[in-house]
């Protein structure tokens, strides 16, 4: 695959179409099943609070993982995104209700490098608190 956006066509500030992306427990559990992270901290609420944490919380590659999506949507191919890297700053918290989590995500176009590549800045919250800080990616697009 190939990127379907073209480097002529993207300045410096195009914002990516943001999303935002639901969490429920069951979520956390299947990522467990798929990443092998059993830490109970992601699945049991009395762990959690037992260490200290409001309530299980999300993985932090999820987050990471489901923040990335703005980006491989945007280009139309995963393998356009050549670094990734953020810093985990707050926890996304999945209360056991109807509604669990989200996180939102938003992008933009923060410089233009050689070789057609961009790096993408990316603002993702949950509960109206940033969760991922410094989280930057580097597309090469066609």
């Amino acid at each position: 695959m190939t990127a379907k956006i073209a480097y002529d066509d993207v300045e410096v500030g195009t914002e990516l179409p943001a999303q935002t992306f639901p969490v429920a427990r069951a979520t956390l559990v299947q990522y467990a099943g798929a990443s092998g992270d059993f830490n109970p901290i992601h699945w049991n609420e009395k762990f959690a609070v037992e260490v200290g944490l409001p309530d299980v919380i999300a993985h932090g590659m999820f987050t990471m993982a489901e923040a990335i999506r703005v980006v491989t949507d945007w280009t139309g191919d995963p393998a356009a995104v050549v670094e990734y890297g953020v810093r985990f700053t707050k926890p996304v918290v999945v209360p056991n209700d109807d509604k669990g989590a989200t996180i939102e995500v938003s992008a933009k176009v923060a410089a233009k490098l050689d070789d057609h590549k961009v790096r993408v800045d990316l603002t993702v919250t949950s509960d109206e608190r940033k969760v991922l800080g410094m989280s930057r990616a580097v597309v090469r697009l066609a």
